[in-house]
């Protein structure tokens, strides 16, 4: 290792370790701390934010980069030395761009708008959340002028989590999936009731539900000597290290679907950052590469393995001995179908795999909206029922189940939603082509198996942590840049069978 190299992996080591502080507080503040604690832990976290975003900005850390960088000239592009610089050259730009000032204040105004968020959601009171909506609208607004940007506002946010994306390339996307998805939904909203639903509605006992979010989860490959699997309102999964990377779900006592895919989708964020090489150990590079990519291990393990056939055969049988009152009289395909069903719905985080897309488009409109100004946080609810209406057919009750749902816009975090649906895109993308290069996955995962699948994405994916943009990932990975073809060949075979279209 060379000296300047050496000397930049020391502050990174550094940053790093600070960042994932702050990441152990803010998992105790959802899952463990009481709720008097939201005040002091606020200020921790807003310090730690501060000190962390002072030494990652500071002339002694671009001094120390530029230095590395030069004494690295010529490495391979893909060696993890010029990967590391090129991202932390990358990083410290876009960080140099945020004043301290800003990146208190955003820490200050997320950690106490969660609580308040949280609050109004129980009690569907969006007047409460109101003011704090507005101030997360204004930082985003802030945010994005910061960056900087060349041809439209939401493109200085959609690239800090999907680098090199435009906004345009995702509405494109977007309007080809609308393209083909609108008249596959409409033909199956033709067909009635041709799927029931009626055995994941049920009566299941929380603990019995928490045994079986375990044994499916380790089942996929989830490592719980390296993870823990907590609860909480809204799931999400973070590491703080490829040896702790820990997963959460919520328990719902008549519906089976949101703890059991919670728990799937949510174990394959984390694997994804288990499987990391242990070389990027305490580097930025040991994280997933965008959350588009990060959401399309965590849709393939929900939707592409855990809502397939051939899975539920081998592990049903599981489920049936923990639910045997609910569940005997139901056979597999009952199950499968269930679990399957097509039906606009209220919830994002419950919506079925064909019009999840639709609950994100009208979050990247809404986002679009409120950054430029055209939108008023006011405003809101109307719009979101409206938008409700016109892609799923269905309007909200509540604003619980509308616009107050989602825990994201309780931060500046506008360009996030996006990811989501380009997740499913990236996922399906990717199984396709891990199935091309060794057909024996299917057959693995018809008898409840993912060992094959699992290293596939170990080897082209995980492993390389952060050291490709999503851009070079895909094209290195399926040899094409990303489409929504492998998605739709995957939905119109899957949906048309169970629907007999």
């Amino acid at each position: 290792m060379t000296p300047k190299y050496a000397a930049l992996l020391e502050k990174v080591y550094e940053i790093h370790d600070l960042n994932k502080a702050t990441a152990v507080l803010s998992w105790d503040k959802e899952v463990n701390m009481p709720p008097a604690g939201l005040t002091a832990r606020v200020q921790q976290m807003t310090t730690l934010s501060r000190f962390t975003h002072l030494l990652s900005t500071s002339d002694e850390y671009g001094a120390l980069l530029e230095d590395a960088a030069g004494e690295l000239d010529g490495l391979p592009y893909d060696s993890n030395e010029a990967s590391l610089v090129r991202y932390l050259r990358r990083s410290y730009e876009d960080a140099c761009k945020l004043p301290p000032d800003f990146v208190a204040r955003s820490a200050e105004v997320s950690g106490q708008a969660r609580a308040v968020w949280a609050k109004a959601r129980a009690e569907n009171d969006f007047a409460a959340y109101q003011p704090w909506l507005e101030q997360v609208i204004d930082l985003c607004q802030e945010q994005a002028e910061l960056y900087g940007y060349e041809d439209e506002k939401y493109d200085a946010l959609l690239d800090k989590y999907e680098f090199g994306m435009k906004t345009a390339d995702v509405r494109a996307i977007f309007d080809a999936v609308k393209a083909e998805l609108i008249p596959l939904r409409q033909a199956i909203a033709e067909r009635g009731t041709a799927v029931d639903d009626a055995p994941v509605h049920q009566a299941f006992a929380i603990d019995k539900q928490k045994e079986f979010a375990r044994y499916i989860t380790e089942a996929v490959g989830y490592d719980y000597a390296r993870g823990h699997l907590g609860t909480v309102v809204h799931p999400f999964a973070t590491s703080f290290s490829r040896d702790d990377a820990r997963i959460t779900t919520r328990w719902y006592p008549d519906f089976l679907n949101p703890s059991l895919f919670g728990a799937l989708h949510e174990s394959g964020h984390a694997m994804y950052e288990q499987g990391t090489h242990p070389d990027l150990a305490r580097t930025p590079l040991a994280r997933g590469t965008s959350l588009g990519i990060h959401e399309s291990q965590s849709r393939l393990m929900e939707n592409l393995v855990g809502r397939s056939l051939g899975f539920w055969q081998a592990h049903y049988p599981k489920l049936q001995s923990l639910f045997p009152q609910q569940l005997s009289r139901y056979t597999v395909d009952d199950f499968y179908r269930a679990i399957n069903k097509v039906q606009p719905s209220f919830i994002r985080v419950e919506a079925d795999e064909l019009t999840y897309n639709f609950h994100i488009i009208l979050r990247f409109e809404l986002e679009q909206a409120m950054l430029n100004g055209e939108l008023a946080a006011k405003e809101l609810p109307a719009a979101w029922n409206a938008k409700m209406e016109e892609l799923l057919g269905v309007v909200p009750p509540t604003d619980s189940q509308g616009c107050l749902q989602d825990v994201h816009w309780t931060r500046p975090g506008f360009g996030y939603f996006p990811t989501y649906a380009l997740g499913n895109l990236y996922a399906a993308q990717f199984f396709a082509t891990a199935v091309t290069q060794n057909p024996a996955i299917p057959d693995e995962l018809n008898q409840g198996q993912t060992a094959s699948l699992l290293a596939w994405l170990r080897d082209n994916i995980h492993q390389h942590g952060r050291k490709f943009t999503p851009g070079e990932l895909v094209q290195r990975v399926t040899g094409q840049p990303l489409s929504h073809a492998a998605f739709m060949r995957y939905a119109t075979d899957k949906f048309s069978k169970l629907y007999d279209l």
